[in-house]
C-alpha cells in the first residue's frame, strides 16, 4: 500500500486539496466517512461530484450512516451545481450494490475503467 497518514493528510489538508471529506460520527465516535472531490462533465457542461471512498465500521453498518453520508453528498453536489455524482462500485459487492439501487443510483456497465500506473505511467510521461 502507497498510503501514508502523512500522505493523505497532506493531499487532503494542505496547501493544494485533492479532496475533501465527511465525517459521520455516533455521538463523539467517528463511525463513516465520505472522500470526494470535484470533475467536470463536458457531456453536461457542469461539475460532477465524484465519491472516492464510501466506508462505515461493519458493527456500525444498517443503521442510516451510509446513507446520511450520501444524502450530505447530494446536497453538496445540489448546491455547487452539479449535474450528477458518481463512483464505482466492485462487480462483487453486492450489499453495496443493492444499497445503491435502493436510492436510486443506476450502474453503468457500458463505461470501463481505464488505469495507467506505476511503470507504463512513467513510461508515458517520458514522450
Amino acid at each position: 500500500m502507497e498510503a501514508t497518514a502523512a500522505r493523505i493528510r497532506r493531499h487532503g489538508f494542505g496547501r493544494r486539496r485533492y479532496f475533501e471529506t465527511l465525517i459521520c460520527r455516533r455521538g463523539r465516535t467517528p463511525i463513516g466517512l465520505a472522500l470526494y472531490y470535484f470533475t467536470y462533465s463536458t457531456f453536461l457542461g457542469r461539475p460532477t461530484l465524484y465519491l472516492e471512498d464510501l466506508f462505515v465500521l461493519p458493527e456500525a453498518r444498517g443503521n442510516g450512516a451510509g446513507r446520511a453520508l450520501l444524502r450530505a453528498l447530494a446536497t453538496i453536489a445540489v448546491r455547487r451545481g452539479c449535474g450528477r455524482m458518481e463512483w464505482t462500485v466492485l462487480d462483487w459487492n453486492t450489499p453495496s450494490i443493492r444499497f445503491y439501487r435502493k436510492l436510486g443510483a443506476t450502474l453503468r456497465r457500458e463505461w470501463i475503467l481505464t488505469r495507467l500506473a506505476g511503470a507504463p505511467l512513467r513510461r508515458l510521461a517520458r514522450l
